[in-house]
This record gives structure tokens, sequence and C-alpha cells, in this order.
């Protein structure tokens, strides 16, 4: 008897664990779900507990700062709720193929600057209206000096430093492999003094160090909070870049199909119009709803949209360069410059203004983004037939490019040309940067317009770069520019042996040829 009692007992007992499980765990009917979640969800704390009073869904964030950028655990949570995953479908696409999302609501990735800042700038800009690129030049010349998330977690860093490669690319298109082959955003990163690994943590170091930066990348919506914080009397002016923002809407993705019921009940509550509008007035980010009316400042157009990139290869190259916000390597440029006498004339005033538009004389959106940049070493080496001058100076005003300029404006000339070792004496001295300094960066220019005619020969010049430290050879790229009657074939074969590659300054401008190599590795 007692063993047909306890067959419907534990009958009983399995049905009611069964109904439990469905049910996430609880006594109740609610479903409990675990929700991976960017540090910007944070804010709808508040909402939660009504979601879940009037859906029957209980929505557990977990936030983590790496969300938008680690590889999906589908095994760990049920939903995901990021301010964008752009990053996610790009690099992950098996993973997020045929995924549900959701906009929940959304917000531009902009600038803002100190009033009296902002105000500079524009009075320098022929109708005021800031780019990207004006921004970068700002901070290469130390006028701005901003804040920004880390790129490799927040999506609003990545936001920003997409725009600003889109800038610096100037094709107006989806970023491709070759438009980043080379580093274009030195001198805008050497502006950033403020950094932290999530937007809201970048929030919080401004508003304890407001004098360190003068300046915010960041969503508008963090923006916008600041100025409605204790101090709206010091809040930031919002510069909305005029060739174009990246657009976050802060989807909900479904990670477990088994789900989704309680995944659409939760997407049709947020995005009903008495939500939308909870949504906006407490986090300041705009409604995706487009029946409910925008408040104040959320009026005002958001801008042209930037294209993402289309190649994870893209974002692998921006992210290896722009490398760690909290920690910065010097960047060293040793340029050996040919002063024989055949550079007299049309030729040294080419050169002359070549260097001009580097050191900041050049108004053109790439001259923006290839002028020497604050905190940058540059050597300047004057050769004929032999090493005429060896100036060096880190960048920390216009005083030490105005050295510079001196150098190339004022230097006599020599009367051969010994271009290999000029370019050996450029290899000793980074062998002695890297030795001092052994994060330094540092390539070479060999600038020339004749054959070598004194000096070490070619075959000599090689047996010597075979000889250095395998670090040297290795890290050290020879970046030569073809120009008037030098030897081509030469050229490019030092460019191909030391990692690097030739310019033809034939077919463009001396000016154009550096700033062609200008970051590149």
């Amino acid at each position: 008897m007692k063993r047909r009692t306890g067959l419907p007992a534990l009958c009983l007992a399995l049905v009611t664990t069964l109904l439990t499980a469905c049910s996430g765990g609880g006594t109740d009917d609610t479903v409990r779900l675990r929700v991976l979640a960017a540090p910007d969800l944070a804010v709808l704390a508040p909402l939660l507990d009504d979601l879940r009073d009037e859906t029957g869904v209980d929505l557990r964030l977990e936030p983590r700062a790496d969300a938008e950028t680690a590889p999906l655990d589908r095994d760990a949570y049920d939903l995901a709720w990021l301010s964008s995953d752009r990053y996610l479908r790009l690099t992950d696409r098996t993973a997020t193929r045929g995924m549900l999302r959701t906009p929940t609501m959304s917000s531009p990735v902009v600038v803002g600057m100190e009033p009296e800042v902002a105000r500079k700038l524009r009075a320098g800009v022929p109708g005021g209206r800031l780019s990207w690129a004006d921004i970068a030049d700002a901070a290469a010349g130390g006028t701005v000096r901003f804040g920004m998330a880390d790129p490799r977690h927040a999506g609003s860093g990545l936001a920003a430093l997409v725009g600003v490669a889109t800038a610096a690319a100037g094709t107006g298109a989806a970023l491709r492999p070759e438009d980043v082959s080379c580093d274009r955003l030195r001198g805008f990163r050497s502006g950033q003094t403020l950094t932290a690994e999530t937007g809201p943590a970048l929030v919080e170091a401004y508003a304890d160090h407001r004098d360190e930066a003068d300046a915010l990348i960041t969503y508008e919506s963090d923006l916008l909070t600041l100025d409605a914080g204790d101090r709206p009397d010091e809040g930031l002016e919002i510069v909305r870049p005029q060739d174009g923002t990246i657009l976050a809407d802060f989807p909900l993705l479904l990670l477990d199909p088994a789900h989704r019921a309680a995944y659409d009940r939760v997407t049709r509550w947020l995005r009903r119009d008495p939500v939308q509008r909870r949504i906006m007035e407490q986090t300041l980010r705009r409604p995706v709803n487009p029946a409910v009316a925008r408040n104040g400042r959320l009026r005002e157009p958001v801008g042209n949209a930037l294209y993402y990139p289309e190649q994870p290869a893209v974002l692998t190259a921006l992210l290896a360069d722009y490398g760690d916000p909290g920690r910065r390597s010097t960047h060293q440029v040793v340029f050996l410059l040919d002063f024989s006498g055949s550079m007299r004339g049309a030729r040294m005033a080419a050169l002359r203004e070549a260097f001009a538009g580097l050191s900041g004389a050049d108004p053109s959106a790439s001259g923006k983004f290839t002028r020497f940049y604050r905190g940058e070493r540059l050597t300047v080496v004057r050769f004929g037939g032999r090493v005429l001058e060896d100036t060096s100076v880190t960048v920390a005003g216009p005083e030490d490019l105005a050295t510079l300029a001196e150098v190339v404006a004022e230097g006599g000339y020599g009367d051969a040309t010994a271009v290999w070792s000029a370019l050996d004496h450029g290899y000793r001295t980074a062998a002695r940067e890297l030795a001092a300094d052994p994060d330094r960066s540092v390539s070479l220019v060999l600038m020339t317009d004749g054959e070598n005619n004194a000096g070490l020969t070619y075959p000599e010049f090689a047996r010597r770069h075979e000889a250095l430290p395998a670090a040297v050879r290795t890290a050290v790229h020879t970046y030569p520019i073809h120009f008037g009657e030098a030897d081509a074939g030469e050229l490019g074969r030092v460019a191909a042996r030391t990692g690097g590659r030739m310019v033809d300054a034939a077919g463009s401008s001396l000016s154009e040829a550096f700033k062609e190599i200008r970051g590149c590795h």
C-alpha cells in the first residue's frame, strides 16, 4: 500500500519541480531571467520592479565592463542588454546570426566641451561647425584635453574611435582595412588625459577630476546627466561633429530561444508610450517609439549617421593601434633629409613647405590628422656627403616646432649625397633610443633626390643593418621618399628589407608624400 501511495507523491514532486524550473526557480509564476548587461543599463533599475509586476518577468541585470566586446556566453545568460551590439555582430557573426534584437532607446556619441574651449575652436573654423578632424587637430596641438572610455570595452569609446578614423580616411564610407593601414589617430590620442573602463565610470572620473580634461567624448545622455547635476552652470556644451556620429540603440537580445514568450512581453512593455516616456525622463536617452514626443534638448537633431565598419580586421587594427589609453608610449620619427646641392631652389622650397604643413600649417582635413603632435619626439638629420646636423625635440609647444623649422629653413648644403651613411646613422640613433626606452616606437623617413655617391655603399649598409640587434631590425622600419633623380630601385629594396614602404613623390608633391607615411609603423 505504501508503494502505491508513494508513486503519486513522487509524480507530484516531479511536476512541482518542473513547474518551478519553468517559472524561473521561485514559488510564484514570475519568470526570472539572467541578463548580461552593459554598465550603462544600470540606470534602468528603477523600472524593473514595474516591469516584473506588469509582465511577470523579473530581469536580473548582471553588469559587466566587457559585455559589449567579450564573446557571448549563451549558457550563462538568457538575455543580453547592451548599449550597442555592433561589435559583437561584426566579430561573432555565427553566434549572433538570426538572434532577435529589439532597440529600446537611443543616444549618439558626441563631444562635450567647456563652452570657452568650444567657442575658440569654432572661431577658427569657417562656418563654426566643428568636425572630427577639427577636434583631432585641437587634441594634437594641446588645445583640447579630453576624456573617453576605453574603446576595448566601452561602446561609446569604440564608436568615437570609428568616428575619428572615418574622418581621417576621408572617404565618407565604411572603413576598410587599407584605410587604417597607418595609424592616423596618434595626434588625436595625444589629447586624451582622462579614461575609465566604462562610460558611467568615465562620468564619475570627470566629476572628480574636472581640472584634468576640458572635453568628454561619450553618449549624449551622459552629458545631459552632467548638466542636470549639482553644478549645471559648469556643464559642457554638446558638439555634434558635422561629419557624423554613431548612434547607440541599446538593444535587448534574446540569447535563449526557450524564453521567447517572456522576451516578447518585455519588449512590448519597454516600447509602450508611457514606458518610453519614463525611460526618456530618467535616462535622458531618446525614445525609439516615434509616437513619444522628445523633451527639451533631446529635440535637437542627431545629425549625420556614420557608417560602421563591415570587416572585423578594421576594428582589430584600430584597437591595436590605440592600445591601452591609460598607458602611453612615446612615438619617435627620425627624418633623414637630403641637403645636397641638388636640393637648392624649388626642391628645398617644397621640403620646407612640407615641414610647415606637418607643423600645423596645413588646414586640410588630412593635414589635421598627419601633423606633428604634442608628446611626439622628432629628430631631423640633415645630410650631404656626411651628416651635417642632428637635432631632436619632444613636442611640448610651438617653440619646439619652430626649432625644427629653423633647422630645415636655415641649414647649409653638402657637396655629395651619402644616402646609406645617413640611413646607417638613423639606425644607430634608433638603437640608442630603443635601448633607453624599449617601449618606444621609432620609424625612419628617408628623403633624397639623388643617387648615393659618397660614404657607405648599399651592400655595406645592408651588412651593418644585419648586425643590429634583432629588436631594432624588427621594430624600426624605413619609409623612403623617392624624389627627383633618386634610385627608385634601391629605395624600394631598403623599404622591403626593413619592413617599410617607398612613397613616390613624383606623381604628387613632397607634402603629400610626407603625409602619406605619417603614422605608419
